[in-house]
């Protein structure tokens, strides 16, 4: 499908020139949702937040720190899909016979006949990672009615429910907010901690240097630049009676009274999702767009929202920002405008990523693939190679500092020596900037270890045949709780699968939490005979292949 439909390039032109709502919005009031709790809303995440390589894709409803919570239908609808999954736990989808569809993921637990099915497919799958897809019309739904219970499964760092909500028409994600706007109470405006500068590479200068800076909302010395730079700001919503921080809605960047830039943190779809490593440089939200970067929500003027800095005079911004209820901050500064010397970038070609063509990389050992749409601006590499005489590999600096890909992108790294004949046991290793090598994978092909990469940073091959670790957690109180919790560990490639077993038949270990990445098997008299001595085995395997099982008794 077309995500620039028609209808959506009309809407963006009237937002940006206009000042409208966006459809969500818009129709939003009209869905006629009740609310998932039928207690007071209050918030531990909004819709947009910053989060690594990706936007916060719907709302954080707090629990009261509690999981177990009936979670209730918002319209009339139908269950359109039922997972169980390590990324987010117990979740399940719902389409809505309004136009929209939302997910609820974190669930402690299913309901009804939708929870006995998920169980039987997992003994059946001998898998807790299951997935449904029921027709449509088999689980329907009314407003208000019990769909699943609030938990804090998958990677959740405390008991929540996190709602996203889609268009169904275009299957991008909107604010889930305006849907409960009335049942939120919220007088706070947006606050802002920071400023930073980005002189554009050969066009600009800030306090004399191409380097970009940060400086508080009140800088002691005055600010001076030259040429063409860009502005950002570091900034956080908050709402009544919560100490959370949120992302901010809207951010409008005027200079001398005139708008250049405008953020409207309302949809995005899948595909634009990693382009917030394009919009944000840690936690500042840039007022500016890079050339590759054709992400909806963010609107300029002619020059991607740059600023000119061509007089010496003084430049005055203001930065005007809202949350999703109309609460308005602002923060004003000056620039002052410095005739500078702006030196041009020194580079090698050779090493001069261009964002709107194709890019290869071939040296001695590597070979690298960027296809076009996979930079969003010109990337100048600090190319370097390193080596020692026991290394397996190079270890290949594509850059000191780790640059965002759109997309994966083929990488070969060739070996200089094979220590071991079985290749299933090598991988290639992304380096950290502290030395520490994690796992990207790869497989062996020609000499070569072939994988994807989503950034530019440093990379190399490594061997790892150590089996990962298996731990009980409180095997005495097994029998009391009912509950057997194992901990399994893997330093090198991390655990890619895991069966257990009691007395010889399988059992259904999960890892509820993926953050504790404990193992855990509640005990089922279903399925497990009560009363007596059980042996409890457990066979963990990592991303090369080492395998380790134990065996722990328990009575119960």
């Amino acid at each position: 499908m077309n995500r620039y439909t028609k209808s959506t390039i009309y809407l963006s032109f009237l937002l940006l020139f206009g000042g409208v709502q966006i459809p969500a919005a818009v129709h939003a009031q009209d869905a006629g949702f009740t609310p998932p709790f039928d207690f007071p809303i209050t918030f531990s995440g909004n819709f947009g937040e910053i989060r690594a390589n990706h936007f916060h894709g719907g709302l954080d409803f707090k629990t009261g720190g509690t999981i177990g919570k009936p979670v209730h239908a918002l319209a009339e609808g139908y269950i359109s899909r039922i997972r169980v999954t390590h990324g987010s736990g117990y979740v399940l989808d719902v389409v809505y016979n309004s136009g929209y569809k939302t997910i609820n993921r974190h669930l402690s637990a299913f309901v009804g006949d939708v929870a006995r099915r998920v169980e039987d497919l997992q003994y059946e799958k001998e898998s807790w990672e299951v997935e449904i897809t029921p027709e449509p019309g088999e689980y329907p739904v009314k407003a208000g009615q019990v769909i699943a219970l609030s938990g804090n499964t998958g990677y959740s760092f405390g008991p929540h429910l996190h709602l996203d909500v889609f268009e169904a028409d275009t299957d991008d994600y909107i604010d889930p907010l305006p849907f409960f706007k009335k049942k939120v109470k919220d007088n706070t405006a947006p606050r802002a901690e920071g400023i930073m500068l980005f002189p554009q590479p050969g066009k600009g200068v800030v306090d004399g240097t191409q380097k970009r800076q940060a400086f508080p909302l009140s800088p002691k010395q005055p600010i001076t630049a030259w040429g063409l730079i860009g502005a950002g700001i570091r900034a956080y919503d908050y709402m009544d009676g919560v100490h959370n921080r949120y992302g901010v809605h809207t951010v409008i960047l005027e200079v001398d009274s005139v708008e250049v830039f405008r953020s409207v943190v309302d949809r995005f779809s899948e595909n634009e999702n990693r382009m917030i490593n394009s919009w944000t440089y840690g936690q500042y939200m840039k007022s500016f767009i890079e050339p590759g970067n054709t992400l909806r929500m963010l609107h300029a003027n002619g020059n991607r929202g740059l600023i000119e800095i061509n007089e010496e005079r003084p430049y005055r911004l203001v930065y005007t920002l809202k949350d999703a209820l109309g609460n308005t901050s602002r923060v004003r500064f000056t620039i002052h405008g410095k005739r500078t010397e702006i030196k041009p970038v020194e580079h090698r070609e050779k090493y001069v990523f261009h964002w709107d063509k194709v890019n290869i990389l071939q040296e001695p050992g590597l070979n690298l693939i960027i296809p076009r749409g996979m930079l969003y601006d010109d990337a100048y590499l600090n190319y370097t190679v390193r080596a020692d005489s026991g290394d397996i590999a190079f270890t290949y600096q594509l850059n000191d500092t780790r640059i965002p890909l759109h997309g994966r992108c083929e990488l070969s790294i060739g070996l200089r020596r094979r220590p071991l004949e079985d290749m299933t046991k090598y991988y290639v290793a992304g380096v950290s900037s502290r030395g520490k090598k994690y796992s990207i994978g790869g497989r062996y092909e020609d000499g070569f270890m072939k994988t994807t990469i989503r950034e530019l940073g440093t990379y190399t091959v490594a061997i790892d045949t150590v089996p990962p670790k298996i731990a009980p957690l409180n095997p005495k109180q097994w029998g009391s709780t009912g509950r057997i919790v194992l901990k399994a560990k893997d330093e090198e490639t991390g655990i890619s699968s895991y069966r257990g077993t009691i007395d010889g038949k399988y059992a259904l270990f999960g890892k509820p939490n993926s953050i504790s990445g404990n193992l855990v098997c509640e005990l089922d008299p279903d399925h497990i005979k009560k009363g007596g001595k059980h042996v409890v085995e457990m066979t963990v395997t990592d991303g090369c292949g080492n395998r380790t099982t134990e065996k722990f008794e328990f009575v119960w």
